[in-house]
């Protein structure tokens, strides 16, 4: 048995979780270009949550854009993962991560709608630079061998402050507080439907019962004449 088929095997129970942040940064010029009427600098990106380099384990990272740029296909093969353009329109863009172990699953693919223009009230066009990213993970279940090896030794991308754009973790106190809020509001909804509904049998127990008196009263005046 050769090392490549020890690559074969798989570590059972094994679960490695990769999170990534991807999306786009994009800056208005101001006016259109002359030239091509582009209004638009924009890179879109896939970068590691974490601090830590992705080419341990990601082969390469492929971009397909538009059809109307000269060459959709853009393959970026080391960090930082991302493609610089310019445009005039949004429209959505594929990404697909591929991996050094051929024998882990083929790609992973991300589907981003590139935002280029900035919305509300209060924001000025020009003025700030436009932000459209989130969050995923990909999950490793029961990878193999070479692919745990992969993931279990990157080693750090930058000495400096790492961080994005946007504070991931505030948003996601944020969707669990909404997420509660939502909770406790279904709860308090099925607390009062519930006592309308026992509110509602009880008259119409209440109503049956007076009906019945009723019918027997009835019946009672007619039997006596």
């Amino acid at each position: 048995m050769d090392c490549s088929d020890i690559n074969l095997y798989r570590s059972q129970g094994v679960c490695i979780v990769k999170p990534v942040v991807y999306g786009n940064i994009a800056r208005y010029f101001g006016k259109k270009r002359e030239e091509d009427g582009h209004t638009h600098q924009w890179t879109v990106y896939v970068k590691p949550y974490h601090n830590e380099d992705m080419s341990t384990y990601v082969k390469k990272v492929h971009f397909k854009l538009h059809e109307s740029y000269a060459e959709p296909n853009r393959i970026v093969v080391k960090p930082p993962y991302e493609v610089t353009e310019t445009g005039w329109g949004e429209f959505e863009i594929v990404i697909k991560i591929y991996f050094h172990d051929p024998n882990e699953r083929p790609t992973v693919t991300l589907y981003h709608i590139l935002k280029l223009f900035q919305s509300g009230p209060d924001v000025m066009q020009g003025r700030k630079t436009l932000v459209s990213e989130f969050y995923e993970e990909i999950v490793f279940q029961d990878p193999t061998v070479l692919m745990q090896h992969l993931l279990t030794t990157t080693r750090q991308l930058s000495h400096g402050t790492w961080k994005h754009e946007t504070d991931f973790e505030e948003k996601k106190e944020r969707t669990l507080q909404n997420i509660l809020n939502a909770k406790n509001k279904i709860r308090y909804e099925i607390s009062d439907l519930k006592e309308r509904v026992k509110l509602a049998k009880e008259t119409i127990v209440k109503f049956k019962a007076e009906i019945t008196k009723l019918q027997a009263s009835t019946q009672g005046s007619g039997s006596v004449s």
